[in-house]
């Protein structure tokens, strides 16, 4: 007891007033770049609730989207049936002028692109725009698929020797057509896919069309 109370006279103790605390500063208040907090953020609209992520990220995700495979097999459609009416009329043309190989397939290729091109053309007219401007979009909705098709359909023929020799009254001339035509199709649907996802291709057709 002696020795507390010499302790207590050595050594006063002297009142302090008390400091407020202060609260330290997260990061979650500079989460935005502004040292007003998260409060300050959200009333000025750049709280990452549920509205401003989607709203970014649909945004985003738009940019490198997939068109539909309807839409995608629509547009194939679409060239197929030009395709179709160029190289039936250019095959017919050649057998019944007694051409070879080389210069039927050239007819039909570009009668092929003609009467795909005149679809399109036709459509776009429909739909009110000009003539340059239909003779562009048709340039640009047509010209890859259709080279697609060709170089498939084509090739697919090239590769059948049998029906390269046949004539207009053979059956397998019209099967080997028609096959060729449907190979042509499966191979060019995603090709097309992947252009309509990227606003290319029959994308640029297609607001001439609704």
């Amino acid at each position: 007891m002696t020795h507390q109370h010499h302790t207590e006279h050595q050594h006063p103790t002297t009142d302090v007033a008390p400091t407020t605390p202060t609260t330290p500063v997260t990061s979650a208040a500079y989460e935005h770049g502004s040292p007003h907090g998260p409060a300050h953020d959200g009333a000025h609209g750049h709280a990452s609730g549920p509205g401003h992520g989607t709203g970014h990220g649909a945004g985003h995700q738009g940019g490198g989207g997939r068109g539909s495979w309807a839409t995608a097999a629509q547009a194939t459609l679409h060239c197929l049936t030009g395709c179709a009416i160029g190289e039936v009329l250019g095959l017919v043309a050649g057998t019944a002028f007694g051409w070879g190989n080389a210069p039927t397939t050239l007819l039909a290729v570009v009668l092929a692109f003609f009467f795909g091109y005149l679809l399109t053309l036709r459509g776009v007219l429909k739909a009110g725009a000009g003539l340059r401007v239909a003779v562009r979009v048709a340039l640009a909705a047509d010209t890859a698929s259709i080279a697609v098709m060709e170089l498939v359909d084509n090739g697919a023929i090239a590769l059948w020797p049998a029906a390269m020799g046949a004539g207009l009254a053979d059956a397998l001339f019209w099967i080997s057509l028609a096959i060729s035509l449907v190979v042509a199709f499966v191979i060019t649907t995603p090709v097309n896919r992947w252009m309509i996802g990227r606003g290319m291709g029959h994308a640029v057709a297609h607001r001439y069309h609704h």
